[in-house]
Order: C-alpha cells, then sequence, then structure tokens
C-alpha cells in the first residue's frame, strides 16, 4: 500500500533504538525524508548507518539535542524550520516505588515526556495549520489509562500526553492537519529488554519465560498475552501520519494488545 508520504518531511524523537528507530525505518520505507534525533551524536550516528544500509537511497538526517534543555529544542527548530510530519516519541520509563519517587524524579519525568512534546508543537504546529498539511502524533502509552503502581510518575506524564494532543487538536478544526496519540502496550523495546532480562536473572528464569509471566501478572487483561513488537507500533505510527488516516483526529488511538477494557 502506498501511504501517500514521498518527500514528506518528518521528525521522530528519540529514534536511536526502539519503537522511534523502527517507525524512522518505516517511514524511509515510504521514501519520506527522515530527521533521525538522539541525545548522543554518536547514537544518532548509528542509526542512520543502520537504516542506510538497509536502504541505500534513503533521505535522511540526524539531529542530536536534549530535548529536556530549551537549548536542545531551539537546536532543533534552528536545523529543521518546517515539517510535515511531528513524531513525540522521546521518552523513558523508570519503575520506582511510589513514596521513593523524588521531587527531581516528577520534574525530570515531566520534563523529557511532556514538554519536549508540547515544545515542538507548539513551534511545528502553527505552520503545518497555516499550509493546511501536517500531522502530529503523541507516542504515548496504555498507562496513561492503567496507571501502572509501579511508576505513577510515568503514567501522569503518559496521561498529560494525551491532554496536549488533544487540546492541540482542536487548534486545527475545518483544516487538513491531524493531532493524535497512540497508546502502546508493553513493548520489547531495548530498554524494557534490559529490564525483562534483570527481572530473569532474580527469579531464575528465562528471558522468555519472565516476559510471559510479566504480562501474565501484570497486565492481565491483556488479549494479546504477550509484549508488542517496536515494529507493529511503528506500523500504525505511519499510518495515521499518512494522508489515509484523514479522518482521525483529536484521537487516542490504542494499540495495546487489548489491554484497556474499557469501550
Amino acid at each position: 500500500m502506498d501511504l501517500q508520504l514521498r518527500n514528506k518531511k518528518v521528525l521522530v524523537t528519540g529514534s536511536t533504538k526502539g519503537i522511534g528507530f523502527q517507525t524512522a525505518i518505516a517511514f524511509a520505507k515510504e521514501e519520506a525524508e527522515v530527521y533521525l534525533h538522539g541525545r548522543s551524536e554518536k547514537n544518532v550516528n548509528e542509526a542512520l548507518e543502520k537504516i542506510r544500509s538497509l536502504f541505500p537511497n534513503s533521505k535522511l538526517q540526524g539531529v542530536s539535542a536534549d530535548l529536556n534543555q530549551e537549548e536542545g529544542i531551539e537546536e532543533i527548530k534552528r536545523k529543521i524550520p518546517e515539517l510535515d510530519i511531528l513524531i513525540n516519541n522521546a521518552g523513558y520509563f523508570e519503575p520506582k516505588p511510589f513514596f521513593e519517587i523524588g521531587r527531581e524524579d516528577w520534574k525530570q519525568m515531566f520534563d523529557t515526556n511532556v514538554l519536549s512534546g508540547a515544545r515542538l508543537t507548539q513551534i511545528y504546529l502553527e505552520g503545518m495549520i497555516r499550509r493546511n498539511e501536517g500531522r502530529v502524533i503523541f507516542v504515548s502509552s496504555e498507562s496513561a489509562l492503567n496507571i501502572p503502581v509501579e511508576m505513577v510518575h510515568y503514567g501522569m506524564s503518559k496521561t498529560a500526553q494525551l491532554s496536549i494532543a488533544r487540546g492541540s487538536a482542536e487548534l486545527c478544526k475545518g483544516t487538513n492537519v491531524t493531532v493524535n496519540s497512540i497508546l502502546p502496550g508493553p513493548t520489547l523495546s531495548e530498554g524494557v529488554e534490559e529490564f525483562i532480562a534483570s527481572l530473569a536473572e532474580q527469579n531464575g528464569k528465562s528471558i522468555e519465560v519472565m516476559a510471559k509471566d510479566f504480562i501474565k501478572e501484570n497486565r492481565p487483561s491483556s488479549l494479546a498475552q504477550r509484549f508488542a513488537k517496536p515494529e507493529e507500533i511503528a506500523n500504525l505510527i505511519v499510518f495515521l501520519a499518512s494522508p489515509l488516516s484523514s479522518m482521525i483526529n483529536g484521537a487516542a488511538v490504542r494499540a495495546d494488545g487489548g489491554v484497556v477494557k474499557t469501550i
């Protein structure tokens, strides 16, 4: 299927690994002009080379910036004055008991997962509306609705993303611009693999068994009963970024394997 993304200018934040990296690959397949982002220039260059080895003719550029700092946001703005598609994917998760989450933990989670996407949306959405074409997508989580007791601050950040996405979508009324969120379920990115591996070692289990047990014990409502692959989430992101998704706006689209039980 041609998703009509050829030559569209796309920024995927946090795209040196995991969902972001697979999303950049998916856009490269569609012949979009893709900007990969990460905090480390080394990691960005390595990710660029990996994709170029798969698609030698792909139109790729890299930008390294710390989106926790306004200087990093301004660096992105300077290097990329306009965008057709913004994928707000940069973020992290951190299991931590609620009573041990300190002020700096809350602030770091909010700055990284929420303010980075909010600021970039402020920068690029106005131009999209003026040109009457564009897409903004926030990569949220089912944890926005099912706040995980083991990382309440993460759940808070993902709920906040839904608010920003829906609110900014209201500014696009009557245009060809959309702002949406996606809600992945547990996804086997590199960081999650490391987390599961550490649990497996602690519990004397194989990684495969630990992964199954984690879903069974921590996401019992899951209909898929497995972790998602990052590329499965990337497929949805790229579709929502395409003109084919024109009637989806202001939505929180679930790719959670059926974890969320409400309709």
